[in-house]
């Protein structure tokens, strides 16, 4: 039974997971888009939204909390300058996923994950 089981364990242990979903929502944050499996654009989808919630917050607890997460400064220092102004008006919904169909050496399908009003 899967009772209280939340989320995908994407074939990995939990730390191993973690450890994915920070990097792959740091790529996002960087490059504001990333091409990966449909699970894992699904999976890293709410950790994204909310570190731009936080950004949005601004105050020191809320970057405290990001840093957890993106622990490159750089990009932290855009999340909390760029990206959370950018999203000041808007009431969730920060990211996209667009289909891509199945990858050619494994068969998994494949996604991008982007941020909305990215600068393309």
């Amino acid at each position: 039974m899967r009772h209280r089981k939340k989320g995908r364990a994407l074939g990995r242990t939990a730390e191993h997971r973690k450890a994915l979903l920070r990097n792959l929502a740091t790529s996002v944050l960087e490059h504001e888009h990333a091409r990966t499996t449909t699970a894992k654009a699904k999976e890293v989808r709410p950790l994204v939204e909310r570190l731009i919630t936080w950004a949005k917050r601004g105050d020191l607890h809320a970057r405290r909390l990001a840093g957890r997460y993106v622990r490159d400064r750089a990009v932290l220092r855009k999340l909390f300058e760029s990206l959370g102004p950018r999203y000041a008006g808007r009431n969730g919904g920060y990211t996209r996923i667009v289909k891509l169909g199945t990858r050619v050496g494994d068969g998994a399908e494949e996604a991008i994950i982007e941020l909305v009003d990215r600068a393309a």
